[in-house]
């Protein structure tokens, strides 16, 4: 591989002088500044990343650390994130695996949003005090050189609970994310405040995986135990989708007898028939939110905690008992 030490030979020049051309530096004239960029363009000369990071401190790209690439939900969660980092000179990786967590220590990001379940507490508070900005999705955590930028998890799961028992229900399913999802987990919980605030109501929990095949799953039980219509809360679309899929071929329809709500307004929602009642609000800003206060964390620019609100959004999936 060729080095600036080798240019500075071909060139007749210091080592210095090299390192002054090829960034730029006015310290150099225009006339040895042409000719050592000539050498290096005639030596096949690449610059050497890791030292030039080394040097500056910075890399210039943002790390984003995601469980799963899986589901219709990432698409645009990630193009927000993309587009506002872009438009403030960043890159962006997506990251996914235990192995990519060496990319934060090792120093080859500037910083990382991270909505990954294989990142402990423990293990994010450890970078943060070694320096490393971080902007979390997924988790509350308190340190100084971490955001959180959180979707309101509770008022989602509070406003799709509460409409399904508007409409006389007196049976509820939950159909849950997996164990340890801190969304599933506050979603989970505001369900369960209003099933508490309810006071009479049949209710179940079925343990889910935030994909289609559990949601199915769900609904295959749900079948097994069915003495009447139920209400469904699937805590994501995805879910729901498998429970639309799961009565195919079945005496059983969704807003008949099986009335379900999603959550995440992934566009096929709106295609479903019926359509799908579930909880809007945009992965696009809530990605570009994330890389917005992580910018302004790295600078130093006074970044802020936020919340992405969201909205009911009902659909025929969901009818009166009795109509």
């Amino acid at each position: 591989m060729v080095s600036i030490k080798d240019i500075a030979k071909h060139a007749g020049v210091s080592i210095s002088t090299v390192s002054y051309a090829l960034n730029g530096n006015p310290k150099v004239t225009e006339e040895t500044s042409k000719r050592i960029l000539a050498v290096a363009k005639e030596l096949n000369y690449v610059p050497n990343a890791a030292a030039r990071t080394l040097k500056k401190r910075e890399t210039k790209i943002i790390g984003a650390f995601l469980t799963t690439f899986e589901g219709a939900f990432y698409g645009e969660l990630l193009q927000g994130m993309k587009e506002e980092l872009n438009k403030r000179g960043y890159d962006l990786v997506i990251c996914s695996g235990t192995q990519s967590h060496r990319m934060l220590p090792e120093g080859m990001l500037d910083g990382a949003i991270i909505l990954d379940r294989l990142f402990s507490d423990e293990e994010l508070l450890l970078h943060a005090a070694r320096g490393h900005k971080l902007v979390v999705l997924d988790r509350e955590l308190s340190h100084k050189n971490i955001v959180q930028v959180l979707l309101d998890n509770k008022a989602g799961a509070t406003f799709a609970t509460e409409y399904l028992l508007r409409q006389g229900h007196k049976k509820l399913y939950a159909v849950t994310g997996p164990e340890g999802s801190f969304d599933s987990e506050q979603r989970l919980a505001a369900v369960r405040q209003a099933v508490q605030r309810a006071g009479s109501l049949q209710y179940a929990e079925i343990r889910g995986n935030f994909d289609k095949a559990s949601g199915a799953a769900a609904a295959k039980r749900i079948i097994e135990e069915y003495d009447g219509p139920a209400a469904v809360f699937c805590l994501n679309d995805e879910m729901a989708i498998g429970v639309y899929n799961a009565l195919e071929g079945t005496p059983y329809r969704v807003g008949e007898h099986l009335h379900v709500v999603g959550f995440d307004h992934i566009d096929i929602s709106d295609y479903m028939q019926p359509r799908l009642a579930t909880v809007d609000y945009s992965e696009r800003r809530w990605g570009a939110l994330a890389a917005e206060q992580l910018v302004k964390l790295i600078a130093c620019e006074g970044a802020e905690h936020e919340r992405i609100y969201v909205s009911l959004v009902e659909g025929e999936s969901v009818g009166r008992v009795g109509e």
